[in-house]
């Protein structure tokens, strides 16, 4: 069988996919895994860095304002039919089983396997769905072919009644994104002292600059709270030529060895030498942390007009009960000043607290195992009939 799936834009929404991949390979030896994403850079580095077939779309995002409304416009018809005309190829070789991941390049995709008849199985990663992923519900629901089902790997709210059949699975991460050995194995492999505590920063494969520049105002602010500590810090290919240098620049001076770089793919390590992290709150960051248990400073992408990414974080917040949570959820103010007036008191008290790390990251532990990959490829596979 050919396992067309069907999502990029972002690591988020690729990554997720490719851990069900590994895991359909590992239940059906033989099977392919293709790669429907759209065009834009990252895409292809992440795929040709993971060693995946991949095919770009003409998939263009939808829009309000006039001109995005008419790239999107132009860009669908002729997304579906490259997705027919992908689907007709694969079935030369055998059966096909559509896995849309979500965003805009997943809904073209769908549109192309209801009308060619292929069995589709969506996989919504955030809390909130967004209206891709609910016009790919209403999709597979009338489809003349069923797939696996609709899998969410964070609960969606009861207000949503549109989800009420879906299927609630622990988060999807990829086998590179998980912490190999102790943390002072993962930071010796990472040219780091292992018996120092490590700060990790990331924004996802995008970046972050509000974030980045956060933590460059609170190393040059309260450089005495990084004492004794080292930094892995992931500037996001966009930011990295111009916030690199100086994040290098202001960890230096207060003291914290640091490795800054753009782009990170195998976060394995980074994660495993972490005892604490900053992070944006996507689905795949929010797995990461869940799934390694490193407590995680939440800062959610502010301008989502349903704060997708604050529910994301919530249950990892909630972990454990009573006793505290492993995460925190603060608020991206877009200003630098109040962003730093609201964080670096809460940054300075984990980096000075070893015991409340300590009590999260067992918090993070109770949540269970992050499996939601091998769940949904026994399904597909269970679906298929193999």
């Amino acid at each position: 069988p050919t396992f067309l799936f069907a999502g990029g834009g972002t690591g988020g929404h690729l990554y997720p996919g490719i851990a069900i991949a590994r895991a359909l390979a590992a239940i059906q030896p033989g099977s392919r895994a293709l790669f429907l994403c759209s065009d834009r850079p990252i895409d292809a580095k992440i795929l040709t860095d993971e060693g995946v077939e991949f095919r770009p779309t003409p998939a263009r995002p939808f829009g309000v304002r006039p001109r995005a409304l008419v790239r999107f416009l132009r860009s669908w018809g002729a997304s579906v039919r490259f997705g027919r005309e992908v689907i007709r190829e694969a079935r030369a070789r055998g059966p096909v089983h559509i896995v849309a991941l979500g965003g805009f390049v997943a809904a073209p995709v769908v549109q192309a396997g209801r009308v060619e008849r292929v069995p589709v199985t969506m996989v919504n990663l955030d809390a909130i769905p967004g209206k891709a992923n609910r016009l790919i519900a209403r999709r597979i629901a009338s489809a003349p072919v069923r797939g696996a089902g609709i899998f969410t790997t964070l609960a969606v709210p009861p207000s949503h009644t549109y989800a009420a059949g879906w299927t609630l699975v622990p988060p999807i991460v990829r086998p590179a994104a998980l912490a190999r050995g102790t943390p002072a194995e993962c930071r010796s492999r990472l040219g780091l002292d292992p018996d120092r505590p490590t700060l990790m920063v990331t924004g996802g494969s995008l970046g972050a600059s509000t974030i980045n520049t956060l933590l460059l105002d609170f190393a040059r602010s309260r450089p005495e709270a990084l004492k004794g500590w080292q930094v892995l810090h992931q500037t996001g290919a966009k930011q990295g030529d111009q916030m690199g240098p100086q994040l290098e620049s202001a960890y230096a001076a207060a003291g914290a060895r640091a490795i800054v770089v753009p782009f990170v793919a195998a976060m394995g390590d980074w994660w495993g030498a972490a005892d604490l992290a900053i992070s944006r709150a996507g689905a795949g960051s929010v797995a990461e942390a869940w799934a390694n248990a490193v407590p995680t400073v939440f800062l959610p992408y502010p301008h989502h007009r349903d704060q997708h990414q604050r529910h994301n974080a919530e249950p990892l917040t909630r972990a454990g009960g009573d006793g505290g949570g492993g995460a925190v959820l603060l608020t991206d103010h877009v200003d630098a000043a109040a962003n730093l007036a609201a964080a670096a008191p809460i940054l300075t008290d984990l980096l000075g607290d070893a015991p409340r790390r300590a009590r999260m990251r067992e918090a993070l532990r109770s949540l269970g195992p992050a499996d939601g990959a091998e769940r949904i490829a026994r399904a597909i596979v269970g679906a298929a009939g193999g």
